[in-house]
């Protein structure tokens, strides 16, 4: 395999045989040596493919053993989640894991006010989160606090495949508009400058682009989650009603309404962008 460019000590991006880019990770396959060079498989460990530029930003700055064990464990979560998991589930988990751990190394505790809820409506998330918290306090000897299982199950519920919509051609330039009139409502209510290069605006247009298409084609995601809307909507007033100003600008603008479903996951990907910024 080709190795084009080092990301750390540890990962470099490559080219394979059918010219596809793809992460190769391994103990010092960046050390030494001059790019492009060939790089034995015998030294590679783990390989992600379909990693846009930011996520390998991301991976560059992410500790290689969480990144290791995130791609073992998730190897093993996406054989029991009865669905798909993205292309950048592995990454999601890793960067996600980084930050649990910092916090918990720094003593600093994030309480999970929905944790019963999250047990109860994704039960197999919840597991598969307890297996990587057991996991991950046996091989790096990080333990993390019980609240987080839920906050691991959660980002399982966001790493998954929406299926998506049937369609010849996306409207790009719409989608375009329609994210940023989003962002504007997020940033007028908050008061705060969303970075957009950011990992997490990456992953929450991702989001928004199975909501536009499901918007398109008339669709809408449903299911038995009311209680959890209902609590997340009392636990969280000020992102409930940004969330309903983004709901009203889709009635205005798409002739869309965003079934409760809808707007629990634009609220659970809202939180995540707020919540670093301290709020």
């Amino acid at each position: 395999m080709l190795a084009i460019k080092k990301l750390n000590n540890n990962a470099v991006l490559c080219r394979d045989g059918q010219g596809r880019d793809v992460i190769a990770m391994g103990r010092g396959v960046g050390f030494g040596g001059d790019f492009p060079r060939e790089l034995p498989l015998s030294k590679i460990e783990h390989t992600f493919y379909d990693i846009d530029p930011k996520g390998q930003d991301v991976m560059r700055d992410l500790p290689s053993d969480i990144v290791m064990f995130a791609a073992k464990v998730m190897d093993i979560v996406a054989n029991e989640l009865p669905y798909d998991l993205s292309t950048n589930a592995t990454l999601f988990m890793a960067d996600h894991l980084s930050f649990a751990v910092a916090r918990a190394q720094k003593g600093v505790r994030i309480a999970m006010p929905l944790a019963y809820e999250v047990r109860e409506t994704y039960p197999k998330e919840y597991k598969a989160a307890q297996f990587i918290v057991m996991r991950l306090e046996k091989e790096l000897g990080e333990r993390l606090p019980k609240d987080e299982i839920a906050s691991i199950a959660m980002n399982l519920v966001n790493a998954r495949v929406v299926e998506a919509v049937k369609a010849t051609a996306e409207p790009t330039k719409q989608f375009d508009d329609m994210l940023e009139d989003v962002i504007e409502i997020l940033e007028s209510d908050f008061r705060i400058i969303v970075d957009r290069d950011s990992f997490d605006f990456t992953r929450f247009a991702t989001h928004l682009r199975y909501l536009f298409k499901r918007i398109q084609a008339g669709e809408s995601l449903n299911s038995a989650n009311m209680q959890m809307y209902k609590n997340f909507r009392e636990e969280f007033p000020q992102l409930a009603e940004c969330v309903k100003h983004i709901g009203s600008y889709c009635r205005e603008t798409w002739d869309a309404t965003l079934s409760e479903e809808e707007e629990l996951y634009l609220m659970i990907h809202l939180n995540r962008i707020i919540s670093k910024k301290g709020l």
